[in-house]
């Protein structure tokens, strides 16, 4: 492999991780360090023991049937008598890890929410068995409103919008942006050559789905500054009065800063929609936001106007379980700007939508995601599996039900000890800042060449090295691989870290060699001075 030949500045961030790895690999036999994956190496240990305890007394349902056919054969759960039958099973298995969760989440569940114990549990039962397609095909009934309870809880809506917020459960977050583009373009909302603001730095494959054949929007960048700890800037946010913009898409808590947007430019950013463009539509992925204290999701502030995404998938360890909602307010911009499209375009979206629904007119958009995501013919089999949303529903329970935080605290603790052993590493202190989530860090090499060496050679190391050689360095001669800054737009020469997927150890180890590599670059330094 010629890297003297490669463009990297043509690769997106994750095709130059695996060359990276692959050039790791080929130069050395020492343990790599890959901290550029965001899959987390910890997960939550109580709601899976939980599902697999559900998961026997689902099976002892199903047995309940067909007795004749020698434990062939079982069949579906019987509403009737459902509570007595659990409260036998978690006698018998009281001991068993994950029973005493079950228990009192079930007991959470009738307790404090007021739900039907017995509809709940017949409603996990059916689910874990996956017997049965998904129905209502958005999202099952009781795990929607529980698993919206939990949304807003941790996004910093509160109890206000309870009641009036829909879900659609979907593979993920990624399944669940590419159902909203798909349904935007679709619903004529968003059409080629309109523009969209995207805050950034952003995860790079958002950067690139506006550019796609699909879509073909212009984007315009609002960018956050790393001198403010990447708040955004009031002057960046005023782009978005331009009412040519049809929507904003950001990422908050951020990737790959970590930063959640402050209290400001949250004002800031209600101020503009209730003032100035009510009609703004905005998307807002808050993955990360569970990390956080005292976070606030844009759609707590601006909630008519914003569409949700959250994902289990960080916060519980959870990638492969793919798990993840879209939340939309009952009463949203997208709905009216629909309802307000010329008289030929509704009638088009009405003839596309009426195999679906007797009152195509009035379907919600929510609904025309879930109808979409199977080209609107195959409809009746939309929507997240059961068995998946069974344990998504348990997830949110074990968060509701854990009012000390505990399993908060302990992955924020786990988070925030590895970002401090990078920069013992790296042999120096860095505060920690109370918008920061410490999911990711961003290495800035000019920054840490200028605090260790000076400003001199800040602007020697800008001027004489290729941006992605820095990265090229480390993952050759160290066997260390992070993503390049630049490929998230980051604006200055940086790579980010990923903290949640190596030990604690390794990441003091990747501060220790990215400190000895500047050093080299500081003797090349010193030698072309003396050169001169």
């Amino acid at each position: 492999m010629n890297l003297r030949e490669i463009n990297f500045d043509e690769l997106s961030p994750f095709e130059l991780k695996d060359i990276l790895i692959s050039l790791a690999h080929s130069k050395s036999e020492k343990i790599m360090l890959n901290a550029g994956r965001g899959n987390p190496n910890f997960l939550s240990l109580i709601p899976r023991y939980g599902f697999l305890q559900l998961g026997k007394f689902a099976l002892s349902e199903a047995e309940r049937h067909f007795g004749y056919m020698d434990d062939l054969i079982g069949g579906h759960s019987d509403r009737e008598g459902i509570e007595a039958r659990f409260e036998i099973f978690i006698r018998n298995n009281y001991d068993v890890k994950g029973t005493k969760f079950l228990n009192a989440a079930v007991s959470y569940v009738k307790d404090y929410l007021g739900f039907s114990g017995g509809e709940f549990l017949h409603e996990m039962v059916q689910g874990y068995l996956g017997c049965e397609y998904p129905s209502p095909v958005r999202m099952l009934k009781l795990s929607e409103k529980i698993v919206a309870r939990y949304i807003l809880r941790e996004m910093g809506a509160g109890h206000s919008l309870l009641g009036k917020t829909d879900l659609f459960a979907v593979e993920g977050g990624t399944a669940a942006m590419t159902y909203i583009f798909n349904s935007l373009k679709t619903n004529h909302i968003l059409k080629e050559g309109d523009k969209i603001a995207l805050a950034v730095p952003i995860f790079s494959p958002y950067l690139e789905i506006p550019h796609l054949d699909t879509y073909q929007l212009v984007e315009v960048e609002v960018v956050a500054d790393p001198n403010y700890g990447y708040q955004i800037p009031e002057g960046e946010l005023d782009k978005l009065l331009d009412n040519e913009i049809k929507a904003f898409f950001l990422v908050n808590p951020g990737n790959p800063t970590s930063v959640k947007l402050n209290n400001r430019v949250l004002k800031r950013i209600k101020e503009i929609v209730k003032t100035k463009r009510r009609d703004l539509i905005i998307i807002t992925d808050d993955v990360y936001g569970t990390f956080a204290d005292n976070f606030k999701s844009v759609y707590a502030v601006c909630p008519h106007n914003t569409i949700l995404v959250y994902s289990f998938s960080k916060y519980f360890g959870a990638t492969g379980w793919r798990l993840g909602v879209i939340a939309l307010h009952e009463d949203n911009i997208i709905d009216r700007k629909i309802h307000s499209l010329p008289k030929e375009i509704q009638r088009e979206l009405e003839e596309r939508y009426a195999p679906v629904s007797l009152n195509p007119k009035k379907l919600k958009f929510i609904d025309r995601m879930v109808a979409d995501s199977r080209n609107v013919a195959l409809r009746h089999t939309a929507g997240l599996s059961t068995p998946q949303q069974v344990q998504m529903t348990l997830f949110a329970l074990y968060a509701l039900m854990d009012e000390e935080n505990k399993y908060k605290k302990a992955v924020k603790r786990i988070l925030r000890r590895r970002y401090k052993a990078l920069y013992r590493g790296l042999g120096m202190e860095q505060p920690i800042d109370p918008n920061n989530v410490y999911y990711y860090t961003v290495i800035d090499a000019e920054a840490i060449g200028e605090k260790r060496y000076g400003r001199e050679f800040a602007d020697w190391f800008l001027k004489n090295l290729p941006s992605s050689e820095f990265i090229v360095r480390l993952a050759e001669e160290a066997n260390v691989i992070l993503l390049p800054g630049k490929g998230f737009e980051v604006l200055h020469p940086s790579a980010r870290v990923s903290l949640a997927n190596l030990r604690e150890v390794d990441y003091y180890k990747i501060g220790q060699t990215i400190r000895k590599l500047l050093e080299s670059y500081y003797r090349e330094f010193i030698k072309s001075k003396k050169g001169k």
